[in-house]
């Protein structure tokens, strides 16, 4: 008897303090879907971040490090997918009731999601949390917000860069004195150096995936409009401008970069990477996204890129301009998440903001003010090099069907290295893919 009444006294005092302190901290899973690769192998069991590197190793010892650390009993289970299939398996979660609690989306692809009603909306949660939307570049905060309503958590600017392999570069003597490589001013200027370079060296000018969903090419091509003032798409996302005769030269100088062998039509986008890592390409077209994982790979000298350099996409007509998106993050609507799942959800948002210096490590552009004011920020390397990248980032407008839009340019601009298409035709042929999604926006 006594025991029983001792059993119930620390019952009591149990629930006390319970309710004193608002609850124990009560496990709880909450699911976080992805891409940016599977890298368990390696960094499944990494906490301390600073050892990680590249989207896939930052991410994953990020998650690692909040399961580890977080004092309110919850736990992150990752699911990865390819890329590719990422928005498709996405969307296809609110049908079989297996919607995660936190996801990556872009800032192209949020209004398919927030005109439908499919996110949770993150405006007061984000000021509950303290943090402080002022601190954020206002084009991210834009990226993030529809109809008067936060709906992500932005995370970074991404954009296209030149990866330079420095040794070829000075094999090809297109080296400026000061060190930095030579790169071309004009349409004319990028043909006659990437034949001089070929003839110095032997190797592929530019390296860019040309063989799959990426559609590096595409992103190439819209940089060539708005350098030349003309928009990819109109603001409200209902009309095209690609069959123009601005649109005939960027598809030209696209044609020549294959037709006079400057770039290898073979490959893929791990393939696209590795002849850069191996020396077989001059400059590789591709993110913000590799310099880390580049800038390790020339450091550790097992690759045979050593000289390493980073550059601004040049300026080959009238205006800068380079295409770029974000990463940002959500937590999809679901009506049956608990409280708990949603407060832990919650607490790893305000976490991967307290950590966004660690994710700008992978060169992408932070969306905080302060971290790309801060000195460590600036020491990271390579940054004074494709400064310029983040004041003429440009996007396409925000709309829905973006990236079936972005589908339909990748299948008809392929069509020229792979099948041989005039570039006219081409042009001819992305117009009306492009204008039949849009009519889906009207």
């Amino acid at each position: 008897m006594h025991n029983t009444k001792m059993l119930q006294r620390l019952a009591l005092a149990t629930t006390l303090m319970t309710a004193l302190w608002g609850g124990a901290a009560q496990a709880v899973d909450i699911s976080f879907f992805r891409f940016f690769g599977d890298c368990q192998g390696e960094y499944g069991e990494v906490t301390d971040v600073t050892k990680a590197n590249g989207e896939c190793g930052i991410i994953t010892a990020l998650t690692n490090k909040f399961n580890a650390e977080n004092t309110i009993g919850a736990k992150v289970v990752t699911q990865t997918a390819e890329w590719g299939a990422y928005y498709d398996l996405l969307t296809a979660t609110y049908s079989t009731g297996n919607i995660p609690d936190v996801a990556v989306m872009h800032a192209s692809i949020m209004p398919n999601f927030s005109d439908r009603d499919l996110l949770t909306p993150l405006t007061k949660p984000i000021a509950d949390l303290g943090i402080q939307t002022s601190d954020f570049v206002p084009a991210a905060l834009k990226n993030a917000t529809a109809k008067n309503e936060i709906y992500a958590l932005p995370y970074d600017l991404h954009a296209l860069l030149f990866h330079v392999n420095m040794d070829l570069m000075k094999k090809a003597g297109l080296v400026n004195a000061d060190g930095s490589p030579i790169l071309p001013k004009s349409p004319e200027e990028l043909l006659e150096q990437g034949k001089k370079f070929k003839e110095a060296t032997g190797k592929y000018y530019i390296g860019s995936e040309a063989q799959s969903s990426e559609g590096m090419m595409v992103r190439l091509f819209d940089t060539l409009l708005w350098q030349q003032g003309v928009d990819v798409l109109s603001a409200d996302g209902k009309t095209a401008s690609i069959n123009t005769a601005e649109g005939l030269n960027a598809a030209k100088l696209i044609s020549s970069i294959f037709s006079e062998g400057l770039a290898n039509p073979a490959l893929d986008y791990p393939g696209s990477e590795q002849a850069f890592l191996n020396g077989e390409t001059g400059i590789l077209i591709n993110g913000t996204w590799g310099v880390d994982n580049y800038d390790t790979q020339a450091k550790i000298g097992k690759v045979a890129l050593k000289d390493y350099r980073v550059a601004n996409v040049p300026q080959l007509y009238a205006k800068p301009s380079v295409w770029a998106d974000s990463h940002m993050w959500v937590i999809p609507k679901d009506d049956d998440r608990s409280e708990d799942k949603t407060k832990a959800a919650l607490a790893f948002l305000k976490f991967l903001n307290d950590n966004n210096f660690q994710w700008s490590r992978t060169g992408h552009l932070s969306t905080r003010q302060s971290v790309l004011n801060s000195e460590e920020f600036k020491a990271l390397p390579h940054r004074a090099e494709f400064a310029d990248t983040a004041k003429n980032a440009t996007s396409l407008p925000q709309i829905q069907n973006q990236r079936a839009v972005y589908n339909a340019m990748i299948t008809d601009l392929n069509a020229m290295w792979l099948t041989g298409t005039d570039p006219q035709a081409t042009l001819e042929a992305m117009q009306a893919g492009v204008e039949r999604v849009l009519r889906r926006n009207r």
